[in-house]
């Protein structure tokens, strides 16, 4: 879709239209099509069609609004989840800018989540279309007073006017996904030093972010929603050096306290599974602390502990059996034990799930929870149930 289509889809018959396919079955889409070509322009059906697909999308991540918002394939794929968005502006706003600088805004999710928040935002962009779609939203949204949307270069922007800035560089390239900070658009070096020019600076990055490339001077947080690790940030003029994992929807945070590495000790009567967050931020040291609990190998992220203690930062599990892994015998086990529902995790084994299910070949009334890993160095199987309570 090109921008003079975008403006057609703003148009009052273009508005009809959208409002028509809301609900649209895509597997009906040559019929749907064919329908509407005899009263409307094809290109605008098409404009539409595609629209309407993209809402449908979207919705995943931006709820009711998606279906009056406007979008691009990228800004789909690339846009922060609202629940995030919603988290980061929050903790924007307790700072107290009263201006941001939204660097690489995209469609405009974070600096919706921003102005909602009452901060002015400007969101800059060098994509005609992908700008059109931002001020769109901020139109539709009814925050077009506090978000304003530039179209330039990010890298020859000036951000001397703004309090804060935020930067969410690309990290796509023609061959998918970028794991090399330097190889984002703009590089992670340009993103931190544009951070640094502001009072408050925060920088979206990867959650696979190496740890050594994270700035002495950077607050480090990683953000995890519903279980699903999203993304880390980077935040300047907050907490140097800092180190945390944030969970939402409930919003619990861990910071870590530069604590040793737990010790290694036998499989207890619970395990716990640390989150993802509190995986990426190196922080197991401190659920384990919390835990009285100890690792089970000193390379595998899962805490053991004899006693059931409520967290926020892992789920636990009440752990049956403890044994050498061995197909044979867990089809055995499980037979006996008539389980029919099997959840399967691993960590530290090259055991595929699915494969170990077909070979499995389970029947029965009751469910169970096998984790494949490594026990003090020896592969290792270990059932259980999530722990009650």
């Amino acid at each position: 879709m090109d921008a003079d289509a975008f403006e057609h889809l703003l148009s009052p018959e273009g508005q009809e239209l959208l409002s028509a396919l809301r609900d649209y079955d895509p597997a009906q889409e040559l019929a749907t099509a064919t329908r509407l070509r005899r009263d409307h322009p094809a290109e605008l059906v098409s404009a539409a069609l595609g629209q309407a697909r993209l809402r449908q999308r979207a919705a995943a991540k931006f709820g009711a609004d998606a279906y009056r918002m406007y979008f691009t394939p990228d800004g789909v794929e690339q846009s922060t989840r609202t629940s995030v968005a919603d988290y980061r502006a929050r903790r924007f706003a307790a700072l107290g800018p009263e201006s941001v600088a939204d660097l690489c805004g995209g469609i405009g999710g974070d600096a919706i989540a921003l102005a909602r928040r009452g901060i002015r935002v400007t969101a800059v962009d060098r994509s005609p279309l992908t700008c059109a779609a931002a001020r769109a939203n901020a139109a539709a949204l009814g925050l077009s007073e506090r978000l304003e949307v530039e179209c330039a270069d990010v890298t020859a922007y000036d951000t001397g006017a703004y309090q804060a800035v935020f930067l969410d560089p690309a990290r796509r390239g023609g061959r998918g996904r970028v794991f090399d900070p330097e190889a984002y658009s703009p590089p992670l070096s340009f993103a931190v030093e544009a951070a640094r020019r502001a009072t408050w600076g925060a920088i979206k990055v990867a959650p696979g972010i190496p740890h050594e490339a994270i700035p002495e001077d950077a607050e480090a947080e990683w953000i995890s929603d519903g279980g699903d690790v999203k993304e880390a940030v980077l935040w300047f003029g907050t907490e140097p050096g800092a180190r945390r994992a944030t969970l939402l929807p409930a919003g619990a945070t861990l910071t870590g306290r530069g604590l040793p590495d737990p010790p290694v000790r036998p499989v207890g009567r619970y395990l716990y599974e640390p989150d993802g967050a509190v995986i990426r931020a190196h922080l197991v040291a401190e659920v384990a602390e919390e835990l009285s609990g100890g690792l089970i190998d000193a390379t595998i992220a899962y805490v053991t502990a004899d006693e059931l203690t409520p967290t926020p930062y892992a789920t636990a599990y009440e752990i049956t059996d403890v044994l050498p892994f061995n197909v044979k015998r867990l089809k055995a086990l499980l037979r006996e034990r008539e389980v029919g529902v099997l959840t399967v995790k691993k960590r530290g084994s090259a055991v595929e799930p699915e494969e170990l299910r077909r070979k499995l070949k389970l029947a029965g009334p009751h469910s169970c929870t096998v984790f494949l890993t490594r026990v003090s160095g020896a592969p290792s199987m270990l059932l259980g149930r999530p722990a009650a309570g």
